[in-house]
């Protein structure tokens, strides 16, 4: 039986660790996953490296949020495997639409060429997916996400797994126990991802955990 992943239902399933995926781009079943070792991004330990620093600071790309979310999640879920199918595609336009779900582009002479995209919950961010067509462009769409969450007021940036691309930015695995008392805390507060009071510095960003290889 497929699924109907309702807003109230993913927002309550975020609220206690939990999300949906599905085995392959036709599947049309839903899997619900909680990982025993969560995958983090602790917002006071993103690495930027002297080469990220310096694409950052040549600002030959522009960054934005929200402004399409659409081919985000459509460029994310364009690869061999995927577990983004058409019902949780469409679930996470009705999110977007409803507020929830934000994305963060990262465009190269108007062309879409890097982002990310995730829901907002409390102070919670739980990042989904994100893509590269350019070298550094999806790095730099978590270095711009990352400085705008510090600053909007979120305390956790869930990244569900670990890769050994999250890793080398300074990604981290804890164990479930401790994921749901973050968890739990976060929600608590209050954030704001579009907070118009929030303006991004390339400088600033190019500077923050500044690793030396």
């Amino acid at each position: 039986m497929e699924t109907t992943l309702t807003i109230p239902l993913l927002l309550h399933a975020y609220s206690i660790g939990v999300f949906p995926m599905a085995e392959s781009r036709n599947s049309t079943e839903i899997h619900w996953i909680e990982p025993r070792q969560r995958g983090i991004m602790p917002l006071d330990g993103f690495h930027i490296s002297r080469s990220l620093r310096r694409a950052i600071r040549r600002q030959d790309v522009h960054v934005t949020i929200n402004q399409d979310f659409p081919s985000v999640v459509q460029a994310c879920a364009n690869r061999d495997e995927t577990w983004i199918n058409d019902a949780i595609f469409q679930a996470y336009l009705r999110l977007h639409r409803a507020g929830h779900a934000h994305s963060l582009e990262v465009w190269a002479n108007d062309q879409l060429v890097g982002g990310v995209y995730g829901v907002a919950i409390g102070a919670a961010f739980f990042g989904e997916s994100m893509f590269s067509k350019q070298t550094n462009a999806s790095k730099i769409a978590l270095a711009y996400l990352v400085d705008r969450l510090n600053k909007t007021g979120f305390v956790l940036f869930d990244t569900q797994f670990t890769t050994p691309h999250l890793i080398s930015l300074g990604g981290q695995e804890v164990d479930k126990d401790c994921y749901r008392r973050l968890l739990s805390d976060a929600i608590k507060l209050e954030a704001d991802f579009c907070d118009k009071r929030y303006c991004a510095d390339p400088v600033e960003i190019s500077q923050r955990n500044t690793q030396t290889s």
